[in-house]
């Protein structure tokens, strides 16, 4: 069922509501970052806890803008139906846009819209504390303690200090992430197509050939978009190039490594930790849902979960205050362009 609720601004008697936006698989808190970024805004805002996807798309029936997150599916079937609907804008809350049709949006008309960045920190936090978790094996100290295990054997880590970290893709992310791992003296090696000087300048990181990085980093964390390029970035032939015993850290899109090559990798000991935020297959209605009394599924998904040095969290790197607040605003923001007529400045094109 629909949640209709109306949040006008202060100017509300001389002015009409002029788009209805219908929000998709809404989380608690996200709904109270849009109403709150609203609060100054003429819009009507329309939520809904369901997937978009083509058997979903009916129900939007009417509104001319969708705002969709990265478990929605806007294939081409969906799209036609949006289009069929009346839709003539889909706002994505997400910086990425690989779970939508372009160019069926683009021949169809509908603009795209998303969030290119909220909190840098935000992703770039969680990725170090993963990389403590599993180095210092951190969830397993936990559950020991809670069962009165106060044994040390098995827990031995190693110093963050001097050892040699990859980052692949120096982006708002990237870089938060170098300033970081400057801190605990870490040698950093970067990989990019473009090269930023001012990080360079600050951080003195060394930029190089992404096989070089792959051969020489102990850890090696993925900051990089998912593209036709990057899809499977990680694959067999990358992850033998690595050092034995490498920690892997995925917290940008599940798509950049190849999953069934990973868990080969960490059974022969040639990664010895992976930490993952995020899946290839999350689209699929796993990450953001409860499914602690179902079966699992997955049988990919339940073999990484298997092993003892793989940390897996869901999704959750965008989870701060800060970063929701920013989504929200970029989102009213976005929607405000489109329907005063503005350039979109966060357009997604082909």
């Amino acid at each position: 069922m629909l949640e209709h609720r109306i949040y006008l601004n202060r100017d509300y008697k001389k002015r009409q509501v002029v788009l209805k936006i219908l929000v998709f698989d809404t989380h608690s808190f996200e709904k109270v970052a849009l109403v709150a970024a609203n609060q100054e805004q003429l819009h009507e805002f329309n939520f809904l806890e369901v997937r978009l996807t083509k058997d979903t798309a009916p129900l939007a029936k009417g509104f001319k803008c969708v705002c969709a997150f990265t478990n929605d599916q806007l294939d081409e079937d969906c799209i036609k139906i949006l289009k069929e609907g009346g839709t003539e804008l889909i706002a994505l809350r997400s910086a990425g846009f690989n779970n939508v049709d372009l160019e069926a949006a683009t021949r169809l008309k509908i603009a795209v819209v998303r969030v290119p960045k909220y909190s840098p920190y935000a992703v770039a936090e969680l990725a170090v504390g993963v990389m403590l978790a599993l180095n210092r094996k951190l969830h397993r100290a936990y559950n020991r303690v809670r069962e009165l295990n106060f044994s040390l054997d098995g827990l031995v880590g190693f110093d963050m200090y001097k050892k040699t970290v990859g980052i692949v893709g120096t982006g708002s992310i990237g870089v938060a992430l170098a300033h970081i791992l400057k801190g605990f003296g870490c040698e950093i090696l970067v990989y990019d197509v473009v090269e930023n000087a001012e990080l360079i300048e600050t951080c003195g990181v060394k930029y190089v050939p992404l096989s070089l990085l792959l051969k020489e980093s102990n850890i090696v964390s993925l900051h990089v978009p998912l593209t036709a390029e990057t899809h499977h970035i990680i694959d067999e032939k990358a992850l033998a190039s690595m050092k034995k015993g490498v920690m892997l850290i995925n917290t940008g899109r599940g798509g950049l490594v190849d999953t069934k090559a990973l868990i080969v990798a960490l059974k022969t000991g040639q990664v010895g930790f992976a930490g993952l935020d995020v899946y290839e297959e999350e689209e699929e209605g796993i990450f953001f849902e409860d499914h602690s009394q179902d079966m699992l599924q997955d049988d990919v998904l339940a073999r990484l979960l298997t092993f003892p040095n793989v940390f897996i969290t869901s999704h959750q790197g965008f989870l701060t205050a800060e970063a929701l607040a920013n989504i929200a605003q970029t989102t009213i923001e976005n929607i405000a362009a489109f329907e005063q007529g503005l350039p979109l400045i966060n357009s997604v094109q082909l």
